[in-house]
């Protein structure tokens, strides 16, 4: 007699769904909440001498919450400039000679064209012309061989530049930034513990929106498309709690369902991913289950 009931029951209800679609006795997908999750890593090493941040703390974009230990890098900087300026000294000591050279390689252009102006009038020599333009040459060669000197200590100070940038980077990452506004899941690292390259500090995810994913058949697929808007539902004692959604994202191939949707035997149907969009009003969770209600009325 239970039996034969089960069986009736299970008859009028494949009955009203193939007359009416969807009565809201059944809904079109089931699922969970999900949040994009980030996970904040130290991009220097060192001792974190600071670190603002409790789990549940809203972090708005572009928050200093902390700074890891830069006195060695401080220590290391100044060392650099101190190198730089006993190099920056010879190199100037190097250019004056060069600047003198040059102005007595204009000096000597100007006698190699007053001695052919004289040529031209007939009051000047040749070798006049010719000893002025040798001279040129030697000053020339001059310059060229202290510029081939002072090559190694221009190198030298274009490489503390370099040194000095990745010193002043190393300093600027030292400094804890929130890259975006969101909710502090978990907290892995304290004050005072030493910390390296890497190491996550904290993971933080934005709740303001959640995304549900739900998970529904082929057939379904012909009653959904991006931006629809749905009604998504959670238990509340012993109501359901309802929202709105909407669709964001549906997957363009089918996957076996995910054991904690289903039943054994519902395991082994193909089914598509959809992803909704639900403005929290604090009620939602990460992990949460929650159904999809699609409106019928308002797609035909």
């Amino acid at each position: 007699m239970k039996n034969y009931n089960y069986i009736l029951g299970l008859s009028i209800l494949a009955t009203s769904l193939f007359s009416c679609g969807n009565n809201n006795e059944k809904a079109d997908g089931y699922g969970n909440f999900e949040a994009t999750e980030i996970t904040i890593s130290a991009e220097n090493k060192g001792k974190l001498m600071q670190f603002n941040v409790n789990e549940g703390d809203l972090l708005k974009k572009e928050q200093f919450i902390g700074y890891i230990d830069t006195i060695p890098l401080a220590l290391k900087r100044e060392q650099l400039e101190v190198s730089k300026a006993v190099i920056s000294s010879k190199s100037k000591g190097v250019l004056s000679q060069i600047t003198v050279l040059n102005s007595r390689l204009k000096t000597a252009n100007i006698n190699k064209k007053r001695a052919e102006n004289l040529i031209k009038d007939n009051a000047g020599t040749q070798k006049q012309l010719d000893d002025v333009s040798g001279e040129i040459d030697v000053i020339k060669n001059q310059i060229r061989s202290i510029e081939i000197q002072n090559a190694p200590v221009v190198n030298e100070l274009k490489s503390i530049d370099v040194q000095l940038k990745q010193i002043d980077d190393q300093i600027q990452k030292s400094k804890i930034i929130n890259p975006i506004n969101g909710t502090v899941l978990t907290k892995y690292a304290e004050p005072n513990e030493i910390t390296s390259f890497g190491k996550p500090l904290y993971k933080i995810a934005d709740l303001k929106t959640m995304q549900l994913r739900v998970y529904i058949s082929e057939t379904q697929l012909a009653n959904i498309k991006i931006g629809q808007i749905v009604s998504v539902k959670i238990d509340n004692g012993d109501a359901m709690k309802s929202y709105k959604g909407s669709i964001s994202w549906i997957a363009s191939e089918a996957e076996f369902t995910p054991k904690i949707i289903q039943t054994k035997e519902e395991r082994v149907a193909l089914v598509y991913a959809v992803k909704v969009d639900v403005k929290n009003d604090g009620g939602l969770k990460i992990g949460m289950p929650a159904e999809m209600w699609v409106n019928y009325s308002e797609n035909n």
